[in-house]
């Protein structure tokens, strides 16, 4: 290095050396294997008939959040402490469960919430980040240049409201013109629904259950996207917001650290897999 830099002006060299500790570094990400549904499920707000052959694993909590590499020591991985829950598992829990067909992506959470938030004092559909909710992020087709809701890009956000208002079901993304394309997600491309309390323990705890249709999303978003074949990657992060009385309040932030879509994991989209196997012996 410094015998090529003596070789070239000294202002070249100090450009060079500058540009190389601007350059972005090497982003870690997670592989995702999500599986293919062969029968697809009724969307009532149960997961019964899929949750077995979806991708899922295990439950997030903030203990488990803060030991993995994209977390940012609270800033955006957080809870928001009202001083009466004894542990902050008390305050959010989740498992969440993904999973494809030829014509659609299926998303699920099972979640333990202490209080349902969707009060938002500065109100905008598009706000579902002020607002008890569950975002899940998903590029598609998977590019490795970071990119921050340009083509390809999508978000599909579910404000956790029993009221189920317009603005519930949203789609953030982009196209190959556009950036940050705000709107509710095509009312054809989208059935959702919610359960409340479903294991008697309290009455913020959910069950989240999604369908959304790819063509009308992510065909629109990247023309590059094709009917998903098997081994097709996508990228994928979940957002869980849970502001809890806060204006903007808690994240959980899950395989990625945020809109930079060369952060998000790698969603692999993998064939149809059996249940787990319980043994007599």
């Amino acid at each position: 290095m410094h015998r090529t830099c003596a070789l070239i002006p000294a202002l070249l060299c100090l450009a060079i050396t500058v540009a190389a500790q601007d350059a972005p570094r090497p982003t870690q990400t997670v592989k995702l294997l999500v599986p293919y549904l062969e029968s697809a499920p009724v969307i009532d707000g149960t997961l019964s008939e899929w949750k077995d052959y979806a991708f899922t694993d295990g439950v997030w909590d903030i203990y488990r959040l803060r030991h993995t590499f994209w977390y940012d020591d609270g800033r955006r991985n957080r809870l928001t402490d009202h001083g009466n829950e004894a542990h902050p598992e008390d305050d959010l829990q989740a498992r969440y469960y993904v999973a494809w067909d030829q014509n659609n992506l299926y998303f699920g959470a099972e979640v333990k919430d202490n209080v349902n938030d969707v009060e938002d004092a500065n109100h905008q559909p598009k706000s579902w980040y002020s607002k008890d909710s569950i975002c899940f992020f998903v590029e598609a087709p998977r590019d490795e240049a970071p990119e921050w809701f340009g083509q390809g890009d999508n978000a599909f956000c579910f404000v956790i409201d029993r009221t189920r208002p317009p603005y519930a079901a949203w789609w953030r993304h982009g196209t190959p013109s556009e950036t940050y394309l705000e709107e509710p997600i095509p009312a054809q491309a989208v059935d959702y629904a919610l359960t409340f309390n479903p294991w008697g323990t309290g009455t913020a705890d959910f069950v989240l259950e999604a369908r959304v249709a790819m063509a009308l999303t992510l065909g629109v978003s990247d023309p590059r996207w094709s009917v998903p074949q098997i081994g097709d990657v996508y990228g994928l992060e979940i957002v869980h917001c849970d502001p809890d009385g806060g204006a903007y309040g808690g994240h959980f932030m899950i395989y990625g650290t945020g809109d930079d879509d060369a952060t998000w994991g790698r969603m692999i989209l993998s064939g149809p897999q059996r249940p787990i196997e319980r043994r007599a012996e």
